[in-house]
């Protein structure tokens, strides 16, 4: 029997994590509602909305959206059920308890949408932090006195194969001539018809060419796959892939007195 990989390993920890996260968001409010309940004659019914809300927000931190959303409806029906007469129904007459239930909903699912949107932010500083690294590192192999194209090759390949997901990606000092190119703008073509990459993802039954270039001329290329699965790279992303490419071409076409020189073919 083969053993699961790494991926599948990932994949039950991550689902095991989310079933636990949506029992803790149902739950939880349930808890804090019925300890509330038993000081509900001292405590006001906007405090006990805040405390609530702060159990959404705890939910919706997690970057799960389906967890906030949990959370505020447990919140909301046992709001209802422990803290709003009378006690024990669903069934509410007070207007100020409804105005009360309504706005703990409210906020609930606007905070959830926020704390998403936080993350989404948060993510996307991240990789464009990498993007750059990724960037500046290259850019230093390149201002060296004496730069190895081999090594900066091999860093450019990886480099690549983490921003774009890639299956597979190796070097060639002259480029094949393959039908789907990414062009100088990040754009990717196949033959005379552009991809909409965002939409339907690089190509899988087909090898990608990223060409290297050199003052507008192509001096080598990297060929690209990636069969397992669809991916989906942003225009930013595919930029940041050429201008990666492009700091290659800076170092292969060097004459020998200036650095290492082109690489033998």
């Amino acid at each position: 029997m083969a053993k699961p990989c790494f991926a599948e390993y990932m994949d039950i920890g991550q689902s095991r994590y989310r079933a636990w996260l949506l029992g803790a968001s149902a739950a939880v409010p349930v808890i804090v509602a019925a300890l509330l309940s038993l000081v509900r004659d001292n405590v006001s019914t906007a405090s006990s909305v805040l405390v609530l809300v702060l159990v959404v927000v705890a939910a919706s931190s997690t970057g799960v959206r389906l967890a906030g959303l949990v959370a505020a409806l447990s919140s909301g029906l046992f709001f209802d059920l422990f803290l709003t007469q009378p006690y024990g129904t669903l069934a509410v007459t007070n207007p100020d308890d409804i105005g009360a239930l309504v706005l703990l909903l409210a906020v609930g699912a606007a905070v959830t949408e926020l704390a998403l949107w936080g993350r989404r932010q948060q993510a996307g500083s991240s990789r464009r932090l990498g993007y750059l690294d990724g960037v500046l590192s290259a850019a230093e192999k390149v201002a060296a006195r004496d730069p190895d194209p081999a090594d900066l090759i091999a860093l450019v390949t990886t480099e690549l194969t983490a921003l774009l997901g890639l299956d597979g990606c190796r070097y060639g000092p002259v480029a094949p001539h393959l039908r789907v190119v990414v062009q100088p703008d990040g754009q990717v073509r196949s033959g005379e018809r552009a991809i909409d990459v965002e939409r339907s993802g690089l190509p899988t039954e087909e090898e990608i060419l990223l060409p290297v270039r050199n003052a507008g001329q192509t001096v080598g290329g990297f060929v690209l796959t990636t069969a397992s699965r669809v991916r989906r790279p942003t225009p930013e992303q595919l930029r940041v892939a050429v201008l990666l490419a492009d700091q290659v071409g800076t170092v292969v076409t060097r004459p020998a007195g200036n650095g290492r020189g082109p690489l033998t073919r």
